[in-house]
């Protein structure tokens, strides 16, 4: 065998330009993220630029890829099909029409939770932002897996095969909850109803309570939160890049949305 001899390595002109292209690309992003962990950490009593999705937006694959994993963790190859993994991303109008029925009626002692749904997360932040001076400011909670989301000082880490394991002092505090499920399978709409069960103050009647999924699991949602009176309405959900059909259901009706009839 003959002498291995080094050499450098030399790349052609196009990988070279792919390359610089990619490091470009990641500056940019971890300028936009230090800048939205500047707005996230400001006062929230001062007025500040709209927070925006688009820095998760550009690698929001990183939620997808974390649904497989969690699916296939520690289970056998038998189980039965996830039935649909997507990262909840609402267009812009879709999660500020949401936010805006979570605010209604809230006062500085209503606390809002927004499980798995960051969308509505910051167009939540930028509706209180907005608000003229002296309106009331709800508490609000962020429960997420995604950890870039942590920017956010209401963030909570949250793994839907650990419904419960939550701060102490979050169970029964929440008046108004959203929640909108990763997998459409009875596995992950089953754990994470009792998610909202164990956040909810003990009269679910008085509470606000929108859930969004998929059309197919219509059945199981009616019956997982029979007592929060929620039913299907006639709201139509608008995610960026997905055409599945979803189902917004909700306690309440308003000018958004009616009652969906059978």
């Amino acid at each position: 065998m003959g002498d291995f001899i080094d050499e450098p390595i030399t790349l052609s002109s196009h990988a070279l330009d792919a390359l610089k292209e990619f490091y470009s690309e990641r500056d940019v992003h971890t300028e936009k993220f230090e800048q939205l962990k500047a707005d996230a950490g400001e006062d929230p009593d001062s007025k500040q630029a709209p927070l925006s999705m688009a820095a998760f937006r550009e690698d929001w694959q990183e939620s997808q890829f974390w649904c497989l994993a969690q699916y296939h963790k520690g289970r056998a190859s038998t189980v039965e099909d996830p039935g649909g993994i997507y990262a909840e991303d609402y267009s812009d109008e879709t999660a500020r029409l949401l936010a805006g029925q979570l605010l209604k009626s809230a006062t500085e002692d209503t606390t809002i939770a927004v499980v798995s749904a960051p969308s509505v997360f910051v167009a939540l932040k930028n509706l209180l932002n907005e608000a003229e001076a002296g309106s009331p400011k709800p508490k609000l909670i962020l429960l997420e897996h995604d950890q870039r989301f942590s920017v956010f000082p209401e963030f909570v880490f949250y793994d839907y095969n650990q419904p419960t394991k939550l701060p102490d002092t979050l169970k029964g505090s929440v008046d108004c909850i959203i929640i909108d499920p990763p997998f459409l399978n009875p596995d992950c709409q089953t754990k994470m109803a009792l998610t909202a069960r164990w956040l909810s103050k003990p009269n679910t009647e008085d509470m606000r309570a929108i859930l969004v999924t998929g059309e197919r699991m219509e059945s199981l949602v009616l019956k997982l939160y029979k007592n929060f009176g929620l039913r299907t309405t006639t709201f139509d959900v608008v995610h960026m890049g997905l055409k599945n059909e979803f189902y917004c259901y909700a306690n309440f009706v308003d000018d958004a949305w009616k009652w969906k009839e059978s």
